[in-house]
């Protein structure tokens, strides 16, 4: 059964940068979407990015230009995906997620169509 475990988070300063991890055991990454997800307080769960098996991306309008998404070969069974943060906001603020689909290709950042998920990982941005 497929594993996912973030890490990277904590606090930083407005206008820093951060890369977020999220270790995969038991499946491959290269073969299917992936995508990291955030929840900020009182809001609701929202897609940040998306990565499909030809290697295209695609970001949600608040973060374009300036995250990136982006994964790592396979190391003793298993997969790493990151999340390359800058000029962090504090509207980045929240809990990040990975998420894997079964399918190969993304069809946008609908949480129903993710099947596995992470515990998260707290980003919190100071202003």
């Amino acid at each position: 059964q497929v594993r996912l475990a973030e890490s990277g988070g904590r606090t930083v300063q407005a206008g820093g940068s951060l890369r977020l991890s999220c270790t995969v055991s038991y499946f491959d990454v290269f073969t299917h979407c992936m995508a990291w997800f955030r929840q900020g307080p009182g809001k609701e769960r929202e897609g940040v990015a998306t990565i499909d098996i030809d290697g295209r991306t695609t970001y949600a309008d608040s973060v374009k230009d300036r995250f990136i998404i982006a994964r790592d070969n396979e190391e003793n069974e298993e997969y790493t995906l990151y999340l390359n943060m800058t000029r962090l906001e504090p509207e980045d603020t929240g809990m990040y997620y990975c998420a894997s689909d079964l399918r190969r290709f993304c069809y946008g950042m609908n949480v129903d169509v993710f099947d596995s998920w992470g515990q998260g990982t707290q980003v919190t941005v100071s202003s």
